[in-house]
C-alpha cells in the first residue's frame, strides 16, 4: 500500500483517467503543490490545534483522575467502569448522540439556560467559530480515559521506598506528590502525551460524522482533507502526496518525543545512582 502511494505520489492520476498503469510521471510537481497548497497549511494547523487542545483536555483529567483513584478505597471498582466507559464507546456512536443533544434547543442548552436563569442558544453545530471545539470536548470525553490508564499505570509503577522515605522526614502529601512522585511520572506523563497527541492528530470519525469539514472549512483537519481529496474530488495522486507528507510530519514528532523520553530515562537513572554513589 506504501508502494502504491509513492507511485502515485509521482504520477498524475485520477479516477477518470483509466488504468492506474498509465499514470503520466510529474516527478516532484505533485508534492511541490502540496506545499504551495494554502488550504492543506490551514489543515495542519487546525489539527495541531485540535490535537494539542484534546492531549492537554484529557490529560489534566486523567491525571487528576489517576491521583484521586491510585490509593484502594471501598467502590473503586465501579468508579473504574464508569471512567473507562467512555473509550469503549463508538466514536460515530458519539457523534450521532452529540448530534441529538447540542442542536440549539436541545438538552445540553436548555440544561445550562435552567442553571444560569439566562436564555444560552449556542450553536454548537453551526457556528464555523465555536465547531472544533465542541469536536475537542467530544474527543476529551471519549479518550480522557486512555491518559487516565496510562497514569494510574503510572503511579503503581513509582517504588514505595521513596515516599515512606519522604513521610519519615515529615513531608506533606504535596511535597510528597511534587517531589517524589510527580519527577518519577515525568517519562510516562510524556508518553501519555505523545501516545494522545498522535491519535488526536489522526481524528476522523467523529469530525467527519459531525461536521464533513464544515461550518465552511472550520473543521477541515489533515485527514479529513486527504479524504476529501482523495474520495471527493478523486485526485488521488494528491491525496498519495497529502498522506505521505501527514506520515513524514508524524515520524518527526516521534523522533523528538523519543529523545525527550532517552533524556528524561537519563535524568532519572542518576537519581537512582547519585545516592548509591554517595554511600
Amino acid at each position: 500500500m506504501l508502494l502504491l502511494q509513492l507511485y502515485f505520489s509521482f504520477h498524475q492520476w485520477t479516477v477518470y483517467l483509466g488504468g492506474w498503469q498509465d499514470a503520466e510521471f510529474v516527478g516532484l510537481e505533485i508534492f511541490r503543490a502540496v506545499f504551495t497548497d494554502a488550504r492543506f497549511g490551514l489543515s495542519i494547523l487546525r489539527s495541531l490545534a485540535f490535537a494539542a487542545g484534546s492531549t492537554i483536555g484529557c490529560f489534566l483529567i486523567g491525571f487528576a483522575l489517576a491521583y484521586l483513584m491510585h490509593q484502594p478505597f471501598r467502590g473503586q471498582a465501579l468508579y473504574y467502569i464508569l471512567f473507562i466507559v467512555p473509550m469503549l464507546t463508538v466514536p460515530i456512536v458519539i457523534a450521532y448522540t452529540a448530534e441529538m443533544l447540542l442542536y440549539e434547543s436541545g438538552p445540553v442548552n436548555d440544561i445550562i439556560t435552567r442553571v444560569s436563569g439566562a436564555e444560552y442558544k449556542v450553536a454548537w453545530l453551526s457556528d464555523p467559530n465555536i465547531a472544533l471545539l465542541t469536536v475537542m470536548l467530544l474527543d476529551i470525553w471519549n479518550w480522557t480515559p486512555f491518559s487516565f490508564i496510562i497514569m494510574l499505570a503510572g503511579f503503581a509503577s513509582i517504588p514505595k521506598e521513596p515516599i515512606e522515605a519522604a513521610r519519615v522526614l515529615g513531608a506533606s502529601s504535596w511535597r510528597i506528590f511534587w517531589e517524589v512522585q510527580l519527577p518519577l511520572l515525568r517519562p510516562v506523563i510524556f508518553l501519555a502525551l505523545t501516545l494522545r497527541f498522535l491519535e488526536a492528530v489522526a481524528e476522523f470519525p467523529k469530525i467527519w460524522a459531525l461536521f464533513q469539514g464544515g461550518p465552511g472549512s472550520a473543521t477541515e483537519t489533515i485527514p479529513v482533507y486527504i479524504y476529501l481529496t482523495t474520495w471527493q474530488y478523486f485526485d488521488v495522486s494528491k491525496g498519495a502526496a497529502l498522506s505521505y507528507v501527514a506520515m513524514i510530519l508524524m515520524i518527526v514528532i516521534v523522533l523528538a518525543v523519543i529523545r525527550l523520553l532517552r533524556r528524561e530515562k537519563q535524568a532519572l537513572d542518576a537519581m537512582y545512582v547519585a545516592p548509591q554513589g554517595d554511600r
